[in-house]
């Protein structure tokens, strides 16, 4: 095979490098997965070494899957010899054949996450413990850390005998280990750590697979946690003949056990590695791989490596300040339908990046009113979420209590002891009534079946409902949002939650709140009935199929190992990208600018990066000054682009917030300020420039009654002015706008 011709340099390197440790750092976009399967394949064929000694793990079965058929390919058949596999699947092939010398039978179960919480339940209600004072889900993610820690069971109860609620999550780790032993099964968790407790405490069985694997390879080696790297330790025998290849600049997974420091130290672990650096990327243009590499170099813990390519330079990235959140949605769906206009692209070229799944929301509807199919990868559309399911359900039954399908999924969220055997009872005497749920339970009293205690869970839920009907004539439908989540407790309970995924959650019902608001400000008719036939008619686009041409969604760590031609980093602000934690956490700071690095490579021809003066949060307007990120990118590799310039180039060289913040080109008004006021000037004009209104004679000028014209609202009316902290406030009734709220001497407005 001749290697020299299908590789460059450093791969083909890397590729005839077989024997003791090696190293590879293969940056994004570098064809790694291209030096592995030659690797093998020239391992076989040029060395005639057999394939049952080589044993290659990566980290998802897509991966070990497209591998074997890359090696299949080139060797033929004699690839299945091999282990091509993930690290869990090699070990479940490991402890069926040796479990028993640990004590399970060889027939042993694994156990599902559905599984897994069923046991973890039983456990809780033997210990006596509160599934509202400890969850679940909480005691699943702790067990789950502490095994990817090989921690056991017996070690974090005696490490945590002193806090009281880890204490109670070692009983239930004591005694869900139990469980499980007598019924001879084990969780995800565990194949991984009773295949370390196996070949640690039985050398024999280490010694079997140091003779049977010669060779071991692992893909993604940025990504082992603790486990996964002792397990790696052990399969290695004395010859070191241990292949690595990963990139610690893409290490973006430590809140999921992930440990950088693994392939950093990889030198320390194998002194007489050698290290071969993948340098040159096949993905990105010149200025693109430029503006990563000017990104991570500001990273202390990484290896010191810079991507290159024979491509082009290409074009600078784009950045765009958006006046709102809402106008940087805009400007994406306007841009995408500008370059398909341009007839060289698809949809399916264009990828939206995002840091959280809650900020999809506006893309999303902004994408169908520019009638531009979407799709979003690795999550949920906005409105297909749990926690936003379940408040449109509160909102629903309110607006129509006939409406049982909502009854039926809020009466028991948050949890009240009405159980499925209790909604069963109250379904069957409004069947004998021929009566709609609601109706039931307001007579509750009269349901024979239930118990005193279902009564009172009952009419509390009923007097809940009856207040929020009744509110719901007084107060606008964001005041509504807020005071379901706040009086059910459902927004408390997730903000009390110990579990990592009710994070996200809370953001996105904070999202509802903010699209409740914009529904308020850009509609007539604002009652809560619109809202949801808003909301119903823009959610039932159908999802696009595989097949169609859509543009991706998702967030950049959904995005890792993907590529688009045109790439859109949206929401790029401290306090979002990077969020307020990792600001004032250097550690966090070094894994979000990975993350950082990561979103730049997806890109191949041409990056946006876009962020938004303002942007509602949970309701209300907040500024955020532009991430720190693209102040770290050299200006001659940026291009400001949109009517702003000026502005924007001021406020991207502010790098202090509290600077920031006093900067205030738009008149964004101050916590101080009326919040019902906004700024709007227009976003394509050049009014610092020309001075569109000056002082004194556009105050005086502007009476109530004159009729105005607006760069972007059109020919309006002046109905009402007054005066707030030494700014001219005015309401406008537009022809085609409505009315609107403006700093007057911020307006871009023309006396007609």
């Amino acid at each position: 095979m001749d290697l020299k011709s299908l590789l460059n340099k450093e791969q083909c390197e890397a590729a005839i490098t077989v024997e003791g440790p090696l190293l590879i750092l293969a940056g994004a976009g570098s064809g790694k997965t291209r030096v592995l399967t030659y690797r093998i394949a020239h391992m076989i064929q040029d060395l005639n070494i057999y394939p049952s000694q080589i044993l290659s793990i990566t980290f998802t079965n897509k991966a070990a899957g497209e591998m074997k058929d890359r090696v299949r390919s080139l060797v033929g058949n004699i690839a299945d010899n091999m282990w091509i596999s993930t690290f869990h699947s090699s070990c479940v092939r490991i402890l069926r054949r040796e479990i028993d010398k640990i004590g399970y039978n060889k027939n042993f179960t694994i156990y599902d996450s559905y599984d897994q919480k069923s046991l973890i339940k039983q456990c809780m209600k033997e210990i006596d413990i509160n599934d509202k004072d400890l969850t679940d889900s909480e005691i699943l993610n702790k067990i789950s850390s502490a095994k990817n820690e090989l921690i056991s069971a017996a070690k974090f109860k005696k490490e945590n005998e002193s806090d009281y609620r880890k204490n109670k999550v070692a009983d239930v780790y004591l005694l869900y280990q139990k469980k499980l032993k007598g019924n001879n099964a084990l969780d995800f968790d565990d194949l991984i750590f009773k295949a370390v407790e196996l070949l640690k405490n039985n050398k024999d069985v280490l010694d079997f697979y140091h003779s049977k694997f010669k060779y071991i390879m692992v893909d993604e080696y940025q990504d082992t946690n603790k486990a996964q790297y002792e397990l790696i330790k052990l399969l290695v025998d004395k010859t070191e003949n241990i292949c690595v290849v990963g990139d610690d600049d893409q290490c973006i997974y430590a809140w999921r056990g992930a440990d950088v420091t693994n392939i950093l130290d990889f030198e320390k672990d194998y002194p007489k590695a050698k290290v071969v650096k993948l340098e040159q990327n096949y993905r990105s243009n010149g200025n693109i791989l430029k503006a990563a590499n000017e990104v991570i170099k500001n990273n202390s813990q990484r290896k010191d490596k810079a991507l290159r390519t024979e491509k082009e330079n290409g074009d600078k990235i784009n950045l765009y300040r958006a006046f709102t959140d809402r106008d940087e949605a805009n400007f994406v769906s306007n841009q995408i339908k500008t370059i398909m206009a341009e007839g060289n692209r698809s949809y399916k070229d264009f990828a939206i990046l995002y840091r959280m799944n809650s900020q999809s929301r506006i893309f999303e509807e902004s994408f169908r009113k520019h009638l531009i199919p979407y799709k979003i990868v690795g999550g949920l559309k906005f409105y297909d979420r749990k926690e936003i399911k379940d408040i449109m359900a509160y909102l629903k039954l309110i607006n129509n209590p006939l409406d049982d399908i909502a009854l039926k999924r809020i009466i028991n969220v948050p949890k009240r002891n009405i159980g499925d055997a209790t909604i069963q009872k109250i379904q069957e005497f409004a069947n004998g009534i021929d009566q709609c749920l609601y109706s039931a339970i307001l007579d509750v009293e009269y349901i024979p079946t239930l118990t005193t205690r279902n009564k009172s869970s009952i009419s509390k839920f009923v007097s809940l409902m009856n207040n929020f009907m009744a509110k719901n004539e007084e107060i606008t439908v964001s005041q509504l949002i807020k005071t379901i989540i706040e009086d059910t407790g459902y927004l408390k309970q997730l903000e009390n939650s110990k579990e990592p995924e009710d994070e996200s959650r809370v953001e996105n019902i904070k999202e509802l709140v903010s699209d409740a608001v914009e529904f308020e400000r850009t509609s007539e008719d604002k009652s809560l009935l619109t809202f949801l036939e808003g909301v119903s008619l823009g959610s039932t686009t159908d999802d696009p199929d595989e097949t169609i041409d859509t543009t991706a969604m998702m967030t950049v760590h959904s995005a890792k190992g993907l590529e688009f031609p045109v790439v859109f980093m949206v929401g790029m602000e401290n306090g979002i990208f990077p969020g307020m934690s990792s600001i004032n956490n250097p550690t966090e700071m070094e894994e979000s600018r990975r993350l950082c690095y990561v979103a730049i490579t997806r890109a191949e021809e041409k990056l946006y990066i876009t962020s938004a003066e303002s942007r509602m949060v949970f309701g209300r307007n907040v500024s955020y000054q532009p991430s720190d990120f693209i102040s770290e990118i050299s200006p001659d590799l940026k291009e400001i682009i949109g009517g702003a310039k000026n502005r924007t180039s001021q406020v991207l060289k502010r790098k202090n917030a509290k600077d920031f913040h006093k900067y205030n080109p738009h008149g964004l008004l101050s916590k101080t300020a009326p919040q019902d006021y906004v700024s709007a000037t227009s976003h394509g004009d050049n009014s610092d420039q020309q001075g569109v209104n000056s002082g004194n004679n556009i105050s005086n000028e502007a009476t109530v009654g004159r009729k105005v014209k607006h760069t972007k609202f059109g020919i309006g009316t002046i109905v009402s002015k007054s005066s707030s902290n030494g700014d001219t406030l005015v309401s406008i009734a537009f022809d085609n706008m409505g009315i609107k709220k403006l700093i007057l001497d911020k307006a871009p407005l023309e006396m007609l």
